[in-house]
């Protein structure tokens, strides 16, 4: 009876949510009776890299990323976790911009030299970056996992911090059954020396709390990936889930902020 109770107040709580545009993240470890329903309200999901590949059958992380996105329109982004090969991020676009960083959030971001060159010289990012935001039927169509191949030839294995690469707004296909315009993105974990690896205990949690902190600071993709496993790496580093979490002003997040 308490489990029915539970499930009716959360069903409330999402359909209250939803109605006030109130963004969601939901995290998908496993298969679990009732994640459907909660997935069909979410905003956002981070999983763990098993959870797309059973929950959808497909035969890589993209392309079950992208089987999210068709499956769950809402779905702004979906995150699969990796561990030490770090993370895999596809985020669907929306009119041509990325769902979670429109042209105000990512000015916002830059500092303020450049902000004053764009306004002496009358640009706007849309001029100065085409490609971050070419959308609809402008962009290249591509399968998801041909994608991959080629931003992980990009990935610079001789960096020890976390890194993020990406793909420019792109026609996503998974063997013609549905395209998802939006944007691919590859990000490693932190290199940490044998010595310094403590306990991976909550890992994944600080992952997702990083993720959550990065969103309501606007943070744009590029800056949240690399920030969140640096997060995650610093809680690596001492005994349990919280005692390694990193303060904001640890020097050690200085780079990523």
């Amino acid at each position: 009876m308490l489990g029915i109770c539970n499930g009716i107040f959360l069903g409330l709580l999402l359909v209250q949510a939803a109605r006030k545009n109130i963004p969601m993240l939901v995290e998908a470890e496993k298969k679990r009776k009732g994640l459907d329903d909660l997935l069909d309200f979410a905003t956002y999901a981070v999983c763990s890299a098993k959870f797309p590949l059973a929950w959808t059958g497909a035969p890589c992380v993209p392309s079950a990323l992208l089987s999210m996105l068709l499956r769950f329109p809402k779905l702004k982004f979906v995150i699969a976790t990796l561990g030490e090969d770090g993370c895999m991020m596809l985020e669907r676009s929306i009119n041509g911009e990325c769902s979670c960083m429109n042209c105000v959030a990512a000015e916002h971001h830059l500092n303020q030299n450049y902000k004053t060159w764009l306004v002496r010289k009358k640009k706007t990012l849309l001029e100065v970056f085409p490609t971050m935001f070419v959308g609809g039927s402008d962009a290249e169509e591509m399968d998801v996992h041909s994608l991959l191949e080629s931003l992980k030839q990009r990935k610079d294995d001789s960096k020890s911090i976390p890194t993020s690469i990406s793909s420019v707004v792109t026609k996503l296909t998974l063997n013609g059954t549905g395209t998802v315009t939006g944007r691919l993105f590859v990000g490693t974990a932190e290199k940490i020396p044998p010595p310094e690896l403590v306990d991976t205990t909550g890992a994944g949690d600080a992952f997702i709390g990083a993720v959550l902190y990065a969103l309501c600071a606007s943070m744009p993709p590029e800056k949240m990936l690399p920030f969140a496993a640096q997060v995650a790496a610093a809680g690596c580093r001492a005994l349990g889930a919280r005692t390694g979490l990193p303060l904001r002003t640890d020097p050690r997040l200085a780079g990523f902020l």
